[in-house]
């Protein structure tokens, strides 16, 4: 099938735009390559330390240098449901690797946080952060030179990017990810939220919150919604680097058991020792990140990932930028309605036809490069569906149609045009809103702002009765800079009942939403955020605002002269109490823009040197038709 010209546009124009850091990033991993595995370089001394704690089989192996070393970097802990399972992966690893001939080590942990559990507490403001912490212990874990090949157990929101990020800093190494599964289904997540707007409205008591909370969140496992840990494993797959249809299947099963085997085996076989070499800086490409785009946008998944991706390709020397995720979400048409963007989880979404049928429509319409993986067969090889025939992992052809239109569609009958985000430009900057969780008729909205700069102001005007029947509820100084950009999740059941009244609502943050979130209308990530500057702090109390995500319009609509005379409203937040935060300043003062990555690690090329900056800016005044043009790179 011909590539989708706009997707090949797409790509070359990532590929033109990254020619020298990407071939700078290569040169980098070549220059390894020719000093052989770097497990041989290490002085006897070396060596001793590194095999002292081995097994009398392991440490014969490890002494000969002629046999895979395999690392396993790991995210395990048993409060994070997600990665709970983990705990007996290592174990299973190892003796993998001993009736193969080979070896495994755990080379490092990387730590795990959950945003549901940090959600509205001062731990959120760590959380972003979290991801560049994750990228730095994976490169302490792999800097010992002791493997030749690594295995990567994570499944969660920063854990996942920061273990990309972290493995590409290692890009001669083959690198394999093994997921944990989603725990079985719990009470439908409409149930909960449901039972989350009957709370925020006073109608529901803690117990009753509780009761349905636990009931969705009830196992080990990923949560079932399609939030950012789900949409990792989309996207892991569609850079081919887990093992076919391996995102969505359940903890604690057989096929989840031979699974963990295989990604053991298979990171094993294409080590530099052996024949069929696959390193990771070469697997990921400019296709491979389009790959990961065009799925992130034919499934609906989470708006964080506009943030992580841009971060993970400058990690390989690949620049991409909002405007590249904007183009494919125009042109790939969505595909599935799973949570906050339907009604169905993750196993109903697997058990309808999953990535398999995703994956398969998008390469058969030309929206998806076939690229080598870590697997033969490319692209086409994740087509097909997991199985155990006669006690051993064996794969069929996926099915061939839906099991459920109503979860997955044909690209020919899709549930929308376009996929699941937008990219907003207007005199405020650019936003990003997740279009596919919010129903057409309320895409569009022109209200007063009400502005807070603490998200918890908004509740208590709420309580107080003084929040107008229709509004943008402004949150600023909620970005990178100011503190750490943390999910504004708690915000959502609050909106969710205002709209459920009848009443037209929207927020306007240069902070995130949780990438569960959806309903109502949501341009989030804000760039130029308040604390660089941003208009946003010009923004006062009853200014209008233009929201029109059909259009990509963020406009406010204030008179031209009395904006240029407004100063910058500063922070007026209650500064969160510390808990931890003041480890992390020196992050905060120098990440990069959300639009860049929100980088507070050196990872990639500067931008500037290579064009890679876009003018963001809009005069007070422009017309919508202007705010609303195609907006490119300067080398596009």
């Amino acid at each position: 099938m011909t590539l989708h010209p706009r997707i090949e546009a797409v790509t070359d124009r990532i590929r033109r735009r990254s020619a020298q850091p990407r071939q700078a990033y290569l040169d980098g991993i070549d220059a390894i390559l020719k000093t052989g595995p770097q497990r041989t370089r290490l002085s006897c001394g070396n060596l001793a330390h590194a095999f002292a704690a081995s097994g009398p089989t392991d440490k014969g192996r490890l002494r000969a240098d002629v046999t895979p070393n395999l690392g396993i970097i790991t995210a395990y802990n048993d409060m994070l449901s997600a990665h709970q399972p983990f705990e007996s992966y290592p174990e299973v690893i190892r003796q993998i690797a001993r009736d193969m001939g080979a070896t495994a080590q755990v080379a490092g942990g990387v730590p795990a946080m959950c945003d549901g559990v940090t959600q509205g507490r001062p731990g959120m403001e760590l959380s972003l952060f979290s991801r560049d912490v994750i990228a730095q212990s994976t490169a302490v874990s792999l800097s010992h030179d002791m493997f030749d090949a690594a295995l990567y157990l994570g499944v969660c929101d920063k854990i996942v990017p920061g273990l990309l990020i972290g493995a590409l800093a290692f890009g001669h190494l083959p690198a394999v990810f093994a997921a944990a599964g989603p725990m079985t289904p719990g009470i439908p997540n409409k149930e909960k939220a449901a039972v989350r707007e009957r709370y925020a409205a006073g109608e529901a008591t803690r117990e009753e919150l509780l009761e349905a909370e636990s009931a969705s969140y009830h196992a080990a496992g990923t949560c079932t919604f399609y939030g950012t840990a789900n949409s990792n494993q989309t996207l892991l797959e569609a850079m081919g680097l887990q093992l076919p249809g391996s995102s969505f299947v359940n903890p604690d099963t057989p096929l989840r058991d031979a699974l963990t085997r295989a990604a053991a085996e298979r990171a094993l076989h294409i080590t530099a020792l052996g024949d069929d070499y696959r390193p990771i800086g070469h697997l990921i490409d400019e296709r491979a990140i389009v790959n990961a785009i065009v799925a992130l946008m034919a499934t609906g998944g989470s708006t964080n990932h506009t943030i992580h991706w841009v971060a993970v390709a400058r990690a390989a020397g690949i620049l991409l930028t909002w405007d590249d995720i904007d183009e494919i979400s125009q042109t790939v048409p969505l595909l599935a309605r799973v949570y906050p963007n339907g009604e169905a989880d993750v196993n109903r979404f697997a058990a309808a036809g999953g990535t398999q049928f995703v994956f398969r429509e998008l390469l058969d319409a030309g929206m998806m490069h076939d690229i080598p993986t870590i697997v033969a067969g490319g692209m086409r090889a994740f087509c097909d569906e997991p199985r155990i025939s006669d006690g051993r992992l064996a794969y069929a052809p996926g099915i061939a149609a839906s099991a459920d239109e109503a979860v997955v569609r044909p690209v020919s009958n899709a549930f929308e045009a376009q996929g699941g985000l937008r990219l907003l430009r207007g005199n405020l900057g650019r936003s990003l809103i997740k279009t596919s969780a919010v129903k057409p008729e309320y895409r569009r909205i022109h209200a007063p702002a009400v502005v807070v700069d603490d998200p918890r102001s908004l509740n208590k005007l709420h309580a107080a009765g003084v929040l107008p029947h229709d509004f943008v509820a402004v949150v600023r100084y909620q970005g990178p800079k100011a503190n750490g950009m943390p999910e504004l999740h708690s915000l959502a059941p609050l909106l969710g009942l205002l709209q459920n009244q009848g009443r037209r609502v929207a927020l306007l943050t240069d902070g995130r939403l949780s990438g569960a979130s959806g309903k109502f209308p949501a341009a989030i990530h804000l760039t130029p955020e308040a604390a660089s500057g941003g208009p946003i702090a010009r923004l006062r109390e009853g200014d209008m605002i233009l929201l029109d995500a059909e259009a990509g319009i963020l406009e406010a609509q204030v008179d031209a002269e009395e904006w240029k005379l407004r100063t910058l409203a500063a922070d007026t937040a209650t500064p969160s109490h510390d808990m931890g935060r003041n480890l992390f300043a020196f992050s905060r003062a120098v990440v990069s823009p959300a639009d860049q990555g929100a980088l507070s690690i050196s990872c990639g090329p500067p931008s500037p040197e290579h064009g890679w900056e876009v003018d963001a800016e809009y005069e007070l005044g422009d017309t919508p038709a202007a705010a609303s043009a195609p907006h490119e790179a300067k080398d596009a």
